[in-house]
């Protein structure tokens, strides 16, 4: 089915549905597109959109949608469930940040273009034809294969209504970790979703490209929140521990890079607090040699640390941001 004829509406009410939608088609002719899962009640309601595998070497999300699609029963619903598993079908087939197709990063390109290169037609239609029906929005990420990152769900605010539906969002999925954003960077799924005026969140976790049960769990646990918080769901939601609360910029395209090639051996671990000048890694040469200390420019908490030991030059090694504390709300919540 092509994107553009996809309508919702138009499939059966009470059952489960697997669409694949096109969106151009493969050198040997055959399509390309995106997988998509329906789940449509009997009774009208909210619509909650998932996507996952936007980074096609990130799988924690794609495992956790597959599972939570077994477990469904639609009949049981109110409202709509939309879901992709593997957003990036191009860049999972590579185990890849980016799609081989272009060298375009799908996180960086909403909201696409019509006629563009295949990466942008993705982005476009599932602006078009996935966010723009949503009335929440979740994107799950992880570290993927070269990184690790805590368990966490992030969210954009401005100061406005769809920042706080967000935050509540945020802390109804139930991650150890909410991290809280004061800016929209451009080209995102989230950034997609403001523009239109939708609450979004996304999520991150462990990465190395292998899936770890724990992992997934949080995600289906996540998943099914998000579905309580509409009330597509009925019932109370699954408490997660008290979130720990970051803020800071969750644009990782300017954390802390490698001056210099080498192997990485870190010195700190993920959530560790750091003061400005701390050891955060060092990097040495063929021989051993130390080659680079990298330190903390700020004080902060570690929210990415690379677990590759070879680095370039310019390559990410680590991110930082800021800590609230625990989350004054979550007693009160439990």
């Amino acid at each position: 089915m092509r994107f553009d004829d996809f309508d919702p509406d138009a499939l059966s009410a009470g059952e489960r549905h697997r669409v694949y939608l096109e969106v151009g088609s493969h050198l040997d002719g055959q399509p390309l597109g995106v997988p998509l899962l329906c789940a449509r009640s009997r009774q009208r309601g909210p619509t909650l959109v998932v996507l996952a595998c936007v980074h096609g070497d990130e799988y924690e999300g794609m495992a956790a949608i597959h599972e939570v699609f077994r477990r469904l029963e639609p009949g049981r619903l109110r409202g709509t469930v939309l879901a992709v598993p593997t957003l990036n079908l191009p860049a999972a087939a590579a185990v890849h940040r980016f799609s081989p197709i272009d060298h375009l990063n799908l996180a960086r390109v909403f909201p696409g273009r019509p006629d563009g290169t295949v990466t942008e037609r993705i982005a476009y239609h599932t602006d078009r034809h996935l966010i723009a029906r949503a009335d929440l929005l979740v994107d799950l990420h992880s570290a993927g294969s070269r990184y690790s990152m805590p368990t966490l769900c992030g969210y954009c605010t401005l100061g406005d209504a769809i920042g706080e539906r967000s935050g509540a969002a945020a802390r109804a999925f139930g991650a150890p970790v909410v991290w809280q954003h004061n800016e929209v960077p451009p080209g995102r799924t989230l950034s997609a979703a403001h523009e239109r005026g939708i609450p979004s969140v996304y999520a991150e976790t462990t990465g190395g490209t292998w899936l770890r049960a724990a992992d997934v769990e949080v995600y289906v646990r996540g998943v099914l929140n998000l579905m309580r918080h509409l009330a597509i769901l009925d019932g109370p939601l699954e408490p997660g521990p008290p979130p720990l609360l970051l803020e800071g910029s969750g644009n990782l395209d300017f954390a802390i890079t490698a001056e210099v090639s080498g192997y990485l051996r870190n010195a700190v671990g993920l959530l560790d607090a750091v003061a400005k000048g701390d050891l955060l890694g060092t990097v040495h040469d063929p021989w051993g040699d130390p080659v680079q200390e990298i330190r903390a420019p700020q004080s902060g908490r570690v929210v990415m640390r690379r677990e590759t030991p070879l680095v370039l030059v310019g390559e990410v090694a680590y991110a930082l941001t800021g800590d609230k504390g625990p989350d004054p709300e979550a007693r009160s919540r439990r």
